[in-house]
């Protein structure tokens, strides 16, 4: 569950880049496993959301949005569940060192 004391102030301005976004256009479950996915099914759904991130004119705000509010699930801004989560965990690295 997203912790929702990360999320942005809701105001208008911090959501709006998301009527830009191409995700807009498609089912949701293109970017989220359904429960039990795993292995080539997962891979193949993961990339075919990656591919329509990267032709995504706010992929950058995604994807800061998604490793500030630290989502938990799905694809955003081009990564993965496990690739924020790498992410998050070096920025964490980092700040402790």
């Amino acid at each position: 569950m997203v912790n929702t004391a990360r999320l942005p102030m809701p105001l208008m301005e911090s959501y709006d880049w998301q009527y830009e976004g191409l995700c807009r256009t498609v089912d949701p479950d293109a970017f989220f496993s359904p429960e039990a996915e795993r292995g080539a099914p997962k891979s193949r759904r993961e990339e075919a959301a990656k591919a329509m991130c990267a032709r995504c004119p706010v992929i950058a705000e995604c994807r800061e949005h998604a490793l500030s509010v630290q989502e938990p699930y799905g694809v955003w801004g081009g990564l993965s569940e496990s690739e924020r989560a790498a992410i998050l965990a070096g920025r964490k690295d980092t700040h402790a060192a």
